[in-house]
């Protein structure tokens, strides 16, 4: 069984669902390690925090700075064992550019090792820990305009899918969120329509109850779940007509100047 975390590491803090899930897990006698690239955000979440009666230290630390990442999860783990690892932290962009493709990939696939794997021989010298690896509903097939975005997502979700049956019998739960759109700043520049698009907050609270249920895949909101696992099963042809009629079909309208 998982227990109620209290001491919880989170990347990807300063907005979007990584400060959702921030202020849910900040009830008083709580304690959070909290990572992002924008310093004056991540504070402001860390206020919040406090104000909810949590413990906070920061760190704008880059998720693709492997030794400095290490560093900081070590010193923390020492000071305060963490039940709980987030690595939410996460980025897309113009696949078709190939600096943003590597960006990508180091950010969405090594930020994720880079934040677990210091963990995994703690976790296991105690006999428990909960991870949490942030994936994507498009990472269970390939999804127009995002070839890199979905690639990254699949990687990390077939990664922790095998981690979990590995960890389990060691006392490590792990778990993989595959959420559809979420409304954040990431997904406010998409110019298309996003089918059930889901709060920060309502995000947050769909993985909170998945962690606490120790599910292996949390993946929401159930209709677009059912829709991309329908893309999944069928031949690539029919697939991929379901996924760009639904994508598609509907351009959002242009910001108001």
């Amino acid at each position: 069984m998982v227990r109620k975390p209290r001491h919880i590491l989170i990347t990807g803090a300063s907005s979007g669902v990584g400060a959702a899930l921030a202020r849910l897990y900040a009830p008083p006698g709580s304690f959070l390690a909290l990572t992002g690239r924008d310093a004056a955000r991540l504070e402001a979440v860390a206020a919040d925090c406090r104000a909810l009666g949590a413990e906070v230290t920061l760190a704008t630390i880059d998720v693709t700075d492997r030794d400095g990442l290490k560093t900081w999860i070590e010193q923390i783990d020492a000071l305060y064992p963490i039940d709980l690892v987030i690595a939410n932290a996460g980025t897309m962009g113009p696949s078709s550019d190939e600096a943003a493709t590597k960006r990508i990939f180091d950010t969405n696939v090594g930020g994720v090792f880079n934040t677990v794997m210091p963990l995994l021989p703690r976790f296991e010298a105690r006999g428990y820990g909960q991870i949490a690896i942030m994936g994507s509903l498009a990472g269970f097939r390939g999804m127009p305009g995002a070839p890199a975005y979905a690639a990254s997502k699949a990687a990390v979700r077939l990664w922790g899918e095998s981690l979990r049956p590995q960890m389990k019998a060691r006392g490590i739960h792990v778990s993989v969120v595959s959420p559809g759109f979420i409304d954040s700043p990431m997904t406010a520049r998409n110019t298309f329509s996003m089918p059930w698009l889901v709060s920060a907050e309502e995000a947050a609270l769909a993985i909170a109850r998945g962690l606490a249920q120790d599910k292996g895949r949390i993946a929401f909101p159930w209709p677009m779940y059912a829709l991309v696992w329908t893309a999944t099963a069928l031949p690539p042809k029919l697939g991929d007509q379901l996924i760009f009629w639904r994508r598609f079909a509907r351009k959002k309208p242009p910001a108001a100047t």
